[in-house]
Order: C-alpha cells, then structure tokens, then sequence
C-alpha cells in the first residue's frame, strides 16, 4: 500500500495559534490542500450541530445542524478553514436559506468537488422549524453516501 502525502505549504490557518474568526463569511478564507487519492470516488462529511446566525430583522440568533456531504475531486476543503468560515456567519444576518445555500455555492467555487450536498436542519423560530436543502446534481454513481442522519424535529414530545 502506498502512503497518500498531502502538500500543506500553501496553507495559512492550519497551525496557528492565534487565528480568529473573520469578521463575515466573505472576509473568511476557504483553503484547500490536493486530494490525496484523486483517482479514488469517495465521501467526506463535515457535520456542524452547533451553526449559529442571526436573524437579518431581529438581530435574534438561529440555529442549525449542518451536514455538508461531498465527493472530491483535485481538491479538499481544509478543515480548520473550514470550520472558521463557518464560525464567520455568528455575526452575519441572513435567512436561513441565504446562509445554507451561499454556504454550498462557496464550497463548490473553491474546491470545484465532483459533487457536494449539503442539509441545513434549522431550529425552531415562531414555532416552525425549517430544513434547507442544496445538492449540486446527481450523486456519483458507486459512492457510498450515507444518509444525513438527522431526524425530523419533534420538539420535545
């Protein structure tokens, strides 16, 4: 077997101990780092329970599970920027919508994956949860993509 190596050197978050979170999802920066293994179709999934945004209107925060689901293709999302973009969005006021889907549009535009799906399970506001849904196309056929996981919100009963 042979050891797939990853060239890290264009990288400027990853090993930082002192990197904040951007002041808005269009000031982070997304890096990627070459696909290790760019002739093998395989998923990664980055899940996010804890995604927070503001209401555009009322300045109130929101709430999300977010599961990002992608098939590679020369590039991977690096995960400390990753998770730092999405940390950008605490401060940012949008719609539920708005947020999900710029945050698939912006993947795509920086790691151009094979396919990419992303889930946005959004916590109640006014009573009414709603879920957001974006994928790029068709899954590729042979990969194995596992269900989101994330059930329908019940609330506490």
């Amino acid at each position: 077997m042979t050891e797939a190596t990853t060239d890290t050197s264009g990288l400027t978050l990853l090993g930082q101990h002192t990197t904040g979170v951007p002041a808005s999802p269009e000031a982070a920066r997304l890096e990627r780092v070459p696909n290790p293994h760019p002739g093998q179709r395989y998923c990664v999934r980055f899940t996010a329970p804890e995604f927070t945004s503001l209401c555009p209107l009322t300045g109130q925060p929101d709430f999300a599970h977010l599961v990002i689901d992608y098939v590679p293709d020369a590039w991977l999302v690096e995960s400390k920027a990753l998770k730092l973009y999405l940390s950008a969005f605490r401060n940012h006021g949008a719609f539920h919508e708005a947020c999900t889907v710029a945050i698939a549009l912006r993947l795509v535009e920086a790691i151009a994956p094979t396919w990419l799906r992303i889930g946005g399970y959004w916590y109640p506001r006014g009573g009414i949860p709603i879920d957001v849904f974006w994928q790029s196309g068709e899954a590729p056929a042979g990969v194995w993509i596992p269900d989101q996981g994330v059930p329908p919100y019940r609330g506490r009963g």
